[in-house]
């Protein structure tokens, strides 16, 4: 139902249209946008989901990865994470996550965290960060903060703030 592709430039437009839709002016105040601005995502990380054929073949998802450090372990941070939303819960989410979990995992990285939802999230793995253990550039509440280890053991040495790299 969803084709997955790596992202594009002339893909930006619609990717911030959809960012817009998704989350709203609001997502530029958010604390992981601190973790993005100067930062650059890992463009082997960055991926878009279409739906329909032909005339009808649309964006329907797009996900980026950054580099950043994990309480001292460099990682990376996963986000924006956006699905149209009339699509919401038909899988593109968790499709576009599974393929970029995998690659990042053949590109080496070891650690990954997040800042979202937690029941939605654990469908791929990702848990809570112990309280206090982490700390991001702003305000988040704690039960959103998420980790996701690729590496059995990455997440041992991590403790303090996330940082860009």
């Amino acid at each position: 139902m969803f084709e997955i592709e790596a992202e594009r430039p002339e893909h930006g437009p619609a990717i911030e249209a959809l960012l817009d839709l998704s989350f709203g002016p609001g997502r530029y105040a958010k604390a992981a946008q601190r973790l993005r601005e100067g930062n650059t995502a890992v463009p082997e990380l960055c991926y878009v989901a279409f739906a329909g054929e032909g005339a009808e073949r649309r964006m329907v998802g797009a996900l980026s990865f950054w580099p950043v450090v994990i309480g001292g372990v460099p990682g990376l941070m996963l986000g924006p994470l956006a699905v149209e939303p009339q699509l919401r819960g038909k899988g593109c989410g968790i499709r576009l996550m599974e393929k970029g979990l995998a690659d990042a995992k053949k590109l080496g990285y070891r650690l990954v965290i997040l800042v979202g939802d937690a029941p939605y999230y654990a469908r791929v793995g990702f848990g809570p960060v112990p309280p206090g253990r982490l700390t991001m550039p702003g305000p988040v509440d704690p039960a959103r903060l998420l980790y996701r280890e690729l590496d059995i053991g990455a997440f041992g040495r991590a403790k303090g703030p996330i940082t860009k790299p």
